[in-house]
């Protein structure tokens, strides 16, 4: 017998004890029928899963934690809390634009294939199945997506046109994509073209981390470079991180969160959750190793310690598309491959090309979710893809020069009529003083602002000059 029917014997025989007990004394009276005994085994069942998925809910959205802590301790101390807002603007901003259109648009019945029509502000959700706690899981997702885009673009974005980008990001970029390769997953009669083609990404390769990266990107590009990133030669000039324990704290977050991230993405509590976690956590383990070993011997120890961690991620984005179909053996040669695919991307992107981009979000989440969505054809397990292995191939392709397309073809008019209107940037003395310390406007931060700063600086140096003369004359 094998272990899965194993298991499924003994969490039948428990629900139906369960039923039992939990069934009322009217019920009782006579004889439990084979129907009322298999319905109260189902809804038993049902309960598990929901249990199982507002856990890892739970732990998808401790991620933002996670995303914080990196952000803030990679980044320079003078600009730690706009980032730290910032973060929690985007949870903000997120949670109302998913429920009023995002989550409609995502996962509403459709007959195109194309997008959702209904659904808006949670009317009609069904009652049964998972309901709304699939609704809290899929919005942690979308949390992730919109994370990403921060850190591309932090140091020098003003707050307004980053908020309208965000309400864009949330409510139409996101969830038309997610659509065309999830939007069967809430109404299983929908038919999402990319879906429907074979295209799989089991949690989010490119449908969260790829969109994420290519909205960044753009937004990195037009919002142009922090000021004395690059000298006059074009050599990237080093910043000093705030913390770099704190960005290692992130990073263990992250890794946790990641087990609910893909773990959950069964949406119920079956025998494929542990080896989906088992797969996650090795291909970060080899990812990490990789990158280390490769920026230690071939990149001359440039950044050790953030490629280091940039790999983990690297890893975990990758086994994202693929953690459902690939074996624990597979899912190390994804990690192993990953972490060098992220060094070699962080060098091209952020040396090579002069994309400024503080947190590396763009190799890793950009870059390893391609890859990590290629290797569904190439490391999974032939038996449980959608198609032969080079036609899934093929499939995987067109799924991930979509995601890039729709992305960027959004996000340019976006971003060029923000910066045409309001401006994306923040100006040069903002950005040379700190966010944190200079801006008025851009978060109400109440720190000490310039001038004050500068006021008993000046008292400072008029008690130092008389306390001098003081000491002269006696």
């Amino acid at each position: 017998m094998k272990n899965g029917q194993g298991r499924m014997i003994w969490f039948t025989a428990v629900c139906s004890l369960l039923a039992l007990v939990a069934m009322p004394a009217s019920a009782q009276d006579g004889p439990v029928t084979i129907m009322q005994l298999s319905e109260s085994i189902a809804a038993q069942a049902l309960a598990v899963d929901r249990l199982w998925i507002v856990i890892a809910g739970a732990m998808v959205f401790l991620m933002q934690a996670g995303f914080l802590c990196f952000e803030v301790g990679v980044c320079r101390e003078k600009n730690a809390t706009a980032m730290a807002i910032k973060n929690l603007i985007d949870w903000i901003v997120l949670s109302l634009a998913f429920f009023l259109v995002g989550f409609a648009i995502m996962f509403g019945s459709s007959s195109t294939g194309f997008f959702g029509t209904d659904f808006f502000l949670l009317d009609e959700l069904p009652s049964d199945g998972l309901g709304g706690i699939f609704f809290m899981f899929q919005l942690a997702f979308a949390g992730t997506a919109l994370t990403i885009v921060s850190g591309t673009m932090s140091e020098r974005t003003a707050f307004i046109p980053y908020l309208l980008a965000s309400v864009m990001m949330g409510a139409l970029i996101y969830p038309v994509f997610g659509h065309w390769a999830w939007g069967n997953l809430f109404v299983e009669s929908n038919e999402p073209w990319l879906a429907s083609m074979g295209f799989m990404d089991f949690a989010g390769s490119t449908v969260v981390h790829s969109v994420g990266a290519w909205v960044g990107l753009v937004g990195a590009v037009l919002v142009g470079r922090r000021l004395g990133r690059y000298d006059e030669n074009g050599k990237m000039v080093p910043f000093k991180p705030h913390s770099m324990a704190l960005a290692g704290l992130g990073v263990v977050i992250l890794w946790f969160g990641w087990w609910g991230f893909n773990g959950g993405s069964t949406l119920s509590m079956d025998d494929t959750v542990g080896p989906i976690i088992l797969n996650t956590n090795l291909s970060a383990a080899a990812a990490g190793m990789t990158a280390f070993f490769h920026c230690f011997f071939f990149q001359n120890k440039e950044g050790l310690t953030e490629k280091m961690m940039g790999g983990v991620l690297g890893g975990l984005v990758a086994i994202t598309a693929c953690c459902n179909v690939v074996t624990p053996m597979g899912a190390v040669c994804v990690g192993l491959s990953a972490g060098v695919i992220h060094n070699l991307g962080f060098k091209f992107l952020i040396e090579k090309l002069k994309i400024d981009d503080p947190v590396g979000a763009i190799p890793v989440h950009g870059v390893c979710g391609v890859w990590g969505t290629l290797c569904v054809a190439i490391f999974g397990q032939a038996e449980l893809l959608a198609l032969p292995r080079f036609e899934q191939l093929g499939v995987q392709v067109v799924g991930i020069v979509t995601c890039f397309v729709w992305s960027i073809s959004i996000a340019i008019p976006m971003f060029m009529i923000l910066k045409k209107v309001v401006g994306l940037r923040v100006s040069p003395d903002v950005e040379q003083q700190g966010i944190d310390i200079a801006s008025e406007f851009e978060h109400e931060v109440e720190v000490l602002d310039a001038d004050l700063i500068a006021l008993l600086q000046g008292q400072l140096d008029s008690a130092n000059a008389g306390a001098d003369a003081n000491e002269k004359e006696s």
